[in-house]
């Protein structure tokens, strides 16, 4: 049997280093630990020297992570997840078809609103020992995919297929490809010609190439905080927008939705997991539910 190590880093020293991440802090994760501020500090020191690096810069200003222990903090996490998942799945042996425990979900905003709604009410009713925790994070820079990466959700609804090497240790599927579509005022006579309303997360590697050849479409004028606002403002006669087909689900009467021909992007969303996880039960009934829950013609191929 093997036997544990003085360089082993136990399941409370990772949680030690994780407090401080999250909080910035020796003092403020020991209150959220329930530990003194020295044995934070001892606890520190006793992993970095199993480590054989410094994994926090200290300042009057708190303690954050240095690259190394920005890499340590994302292990940790994954680490105590897994160790959460083996109870949890150890448990539930005796009862294969009843999964229980948390799963922690990421998703960008459309996706929030409009796909997850049904699968949780499906998860809910056929897995009622699974707690969904949902968090909705831009989809800009890592997105959904590095809340994964980073050990802080077990699942990420993610735009899929762009330029951005997925991270290691990941894995992922499509779910759906949506179209790109003209969203401008009812009755225009010439919605190309409006100025330009836009988000940060709407233009990815996906379509970057099909919007740079077409010479119509104008700079943005307006830059909104999310989809949502864009069809408000689009709506209020602002201007028109090219926006994906989840982001038009429910889209009020006050806009237009025009095809934009054969030519026209598409965004493929899809669910990223890590290879561990993408066997537990938890992961394993959400994702039944997702593909569940999608229409027969708009499943991914």
């Amino acid at each position: 049997m093997a036997r544990t190590t003085d360089s082993d880093l136990a399941p409370q020293e990772l949680r030690v280093l994780v407090a401080v991440a999250d909080t910035g802090g020796f003092s403020a994760a020991a209150g959220a630990l329930g530990l003194t501020q020295s044995a934070v500090s001892h606890s520190v020191r006793g992993s970095e020297r199993k480590i054989g690096a410094v994994l926090f810069d200290r300042g009057r200003a708190g303690a954050r992570t240095t690259p190394a222990g920005e890499r340590a903090v994302t292990h940790a996490r994954r680490v105590l997840r897994l160790l959460d998942v083996l109870a949890a799945e150890a448990r539930g042996a005796a009862r294969p078809d009843a999964a229980e425990g948390v799963v922690r979900i990421a998703a960008f905003r459309s996706a929030a609103l409009h796909l997850l709604p049904p699968v949780l009410r499906r998860l809910r009713d056929r897995h009622p020992g699974i707690e969904p925790r949902v968090r909705v994070v831009r989809e800009v820079g890592r997105g959904t995919a590095g809340e994964v990466a980073d050990g802080k959700a077990d699942l990420a609804i993610a735009t899929l297929g762009g330029s951005a090497p997925l991270p290691p240790g990941l894995v992922a599927h499509g779910l759906l490809d949506e179209p790109y579509a003209l969203v401008h005022t009812p009755g225009h006579p010439a919605p190309r010609s409006l100025p330009l309303v836009d988000w940060a997360e709407n233009c990815g590697s996906y379509t970057r190439d099909w919007w740079a050849a077409q010479d119509w479409i104008p700079k943005a004028t307006i830059e909104a905080e999310d989809d949502g606002a864009v069809l408000a403002l689009v709506s209020g006669g602002h201007g028109m927008a090219i926006m994906p087909a989840l982001s038009l689900t429910g889209a009020p009467d006050s806009v237009a939705v025009t095809d934009l021909g054969p030519g026209r992007p598409t965004r493929r969303v899809g669910y990223v997991t890590t290879s561990e996880l993408a066997g537990s039960a938890v992961v394993r009934a959400l994702v039944r539910e997702l593909r569940a829950a999608l229409p027969a013609d708009r499943g991914a191929p």
